[in-house]
């Protein structure tokens, strides 16, 4: 028996952690609790020394001291913040108002305003709570099915997951030990794929089952000109002159060679302030230029579109790290809810209260990792994980496969925290001797963590628009009919869909990598052997008179080469000369 422990410590401790998450125990002290006693457990049997628990103090130290994790709280700060100051609201609201008179146009407009609330919170549980509220009810007024409404409601809101500055691309960086700048740049496609991906179905749905996503009738159109127009038209030409404008700063004043996020983010900024300005003219002058739809979109956007980039557009461009980027964004949330009117003390008080308690929660779940971790790297764990992964058939794509497969069904039961902290860690250097890039591979497996928010029964995206969704029969405040529920099995099958997207999405990165490469910023190479090191030579002093002169041939032999070797001492840092009292 003990010779089966010994030389199965490493699958033991796997297998004790996965009972100990099946039974329910809270994953920070399940991951401590084994890695203390399997540590013990090694000591006593002499597989480890007893000064393995003395590297424990400088592992938590490590973690307090990373600044990289200070971007958690200031995220999901700004996230909270912006939840309650209303932005979302007139989103939905003047969105909604802009695709209505379409087929799916409420299903476009939350898809829509869900990439904008991921570009600016970060936060699923905001996003879909938001929606559901404001959204779930106008849908089910007007006659959209319920599976279909709760599965766009539901998807959009984890789009917060992929698209930066989403929380778990942070968590994905520090434990893959890449840069989260990087990380941000090459999620930034994908996540704007995907939410193309959720709006080609929605058409596709408004094409065939036009019942499931009526256009909005007249008398739900408010933003109407005085003349009985929708003014559209006028919208329309405002976006085209925006993206001229955009699309001439691109060519004209940007390199050909630019990254792609780079070109995105000064592009849409230049656009941006073109349709901003001609706004406040056309409001200024009273003009007329532009109609009231035109008018309130352009006011209405901006300011998530300024957010977007006084974050991302701070870190693309290399001017902030994301931790500072995350600290612009929670006081240019603040300052948002301030010009709003809906900054309050309690308002306050509730964004930090739960920012400290999500904050703690991440820590503690790091700590138990660290703690688990020292102890499975003592027993050579990460060789026998290497081992099982790297003898994979099919090389890099069956390492691909697998771990894809194994991650998709560890969200039945894992949140991504959990998945970050446990798997990756396992996965990465596996993956590294492989020669799979490890950006590429945190983008990967950060859209495929989002199916653990859609998995039915334990999504929690589900579980929070469940929330909010209402469970009983209801008469509609506006029409005063009588609407039916939306039942937890409508929002599970909603799910199903959007699930196999996701899916879909991750092997569209597999087979074309370059929807994550080609949105980084190429690194200068450095070629080694071109690299020159000048040492700068001193002028020798006159010799004094009656000195015996230097012999011909030592002057380009002993003194020089002295002074080079003194010269180049300085340039590497050491002291020119001996110190006072050497020799």
């Amino acid at each position: 028996m003990i010779e089966f422990v010994t030389h199965n410590m490493a699958p033991l401790m796997f297998g004790a952690l996965v009972v100990f998450l099946l039974i329910g125990y809270p994953v920070a002290f399940s991951l401590a609790a084994i890695g203390i006693f399997f540590g013990l457990l090694g000591i006593d049997l002499g597989l480890l020394q007893t000064t393995l628990f003395q590297a424990l103090p400088q592992r938590i130290w490590a973690i307090m001291s990373n600044d990289t994790l200070l971007a958690v709280p200031f995220f999901t700060f700004m996230g909270l913040i912006l939840e309650r100051s209303g932005m979302a609201e007139d989103l939905l609201d003047t969105v909604g108002q802009v695709f209505g008179p379409l087929r799916g146009g409420l299903a476009f407009a939350v898809i829509f305003v869900g990439a904008l609330l991921a570009a600016t919170t970060g936060d699923v549980a905001a996003s879909v709570i938001s929606m559901g509220l404001i959204s779930l009810p106008i849908m089910l007024r007007y006659g959209y099915d319920r599976r279909f409404a709760t599965g766009v409601i539901a998807a959009s809101g984890t789009l917060a997951q992929i698209i930066p500055p989403s929380l778990v691309l942070i968590v994905m960086a520090d434990q893959l030990g890449r840069s989260v700048g990087d990380m941000y740049e090459g999620a930034f496609i994908p996540g704007l794929s995907l939410a193309g991906l959720y709006a080609a179905y929605a058409l596709f749905i408004a094409l065939v089952k036009p019942g499931w996503a009526p256009a909005l009738p007249v008398e739900a159109r408010t933003l109407r000109e005085p003349d009985g127009g929708a003014g559209t038209a006028s919208l329309f030409v405002l976006v085209v002159v925006a993206a001229a404008a955009a699309v001439a700063f691109a060519k004209l004043y940007l390199p050909a060679d630019a990254a792609t996020d780079e070109m995105l983010v000064e592009s849409t900024a230049v656009g941006v302030a073109v349709a901003f300005a001609a706004a406040v003219i056309n409001r200024l002058t009273k003009l007329g230029l532009l109609s009231r739809i035109a008018e309130r979109v352009t006011f209405v956007l901006i300011p998530p579109l300024a957010l977007i980039f006084l974050v991302l557009g701070t870190i693309f461009l290399g001017v902030a790290t994301p931790t500072e980027g995350g600290a612009m964004g929670a006081s240019g949330a603040l300052a948002m809810a301030l010009a709003r009117r809906r900054l309050s003390f309690k308002l306050l008080k509730q964004a930090m209260d739960t920012t400290a308690r999500l904050t703690s929660f991440v820590v503690f779940i790091l700590v138990g990792a660290r703690v688990f971790s020292l102890t499975f790297y003592g027993v050579d764990g990460h060789i026998w994980v290497e081992g099982l992964l790297s003898g994979l058939p099919g090389g890099q794509l069956g390492f691909l496969i697998v771990t894809n497969i194994l991650i998709f069904v560890l969200a039945f039961f894992l949140d991504f925290f959990e998945l970050s902290f446990i798997v990756i860690p396992l996965l990465g250097p596996v993956a590294e001797k492989l020669g799979i890039d490890l950006i590429w591979l945190g983008v990967l497996y950060g859209v495929n963590m989002q199916t653990s928010f859609m998995h039915p029964p334990f999504g929690f995206a589900l579980f929070y628009l469940r929330s909010v969704a209402p469970a009983k029969d209801y008469v509609d405040k506006l029409s005063g009919r009588m609407t039916a529920r939306v039942t937890t099995g409508q929002i599970y099958w909603g799910a199903v869909p959007f699930v196999l997207i996701q899916v879909l999405m991750v092997s569209l990165i597999i087979v074309f990598p370059g929807l994550v490469t080609g949105g980084i910023a190429k690194k200068q190479a450095v070629d080694i052997n071109s690299i020159r090191i000048e040492v700068p030579v001193e002028e020798e002093s006159p010799a004094a008179p009656g000195s015996a002169a230097t012999p011909p041939g030592q002057e380009s032999g002993g003194a020089e080469q002295e002074e080079a070797e003194k010269a180049l001492e300085r340039a590497l840092g050491g002291g020119g000369s001996n110190p006072p009292g050497g020799k």
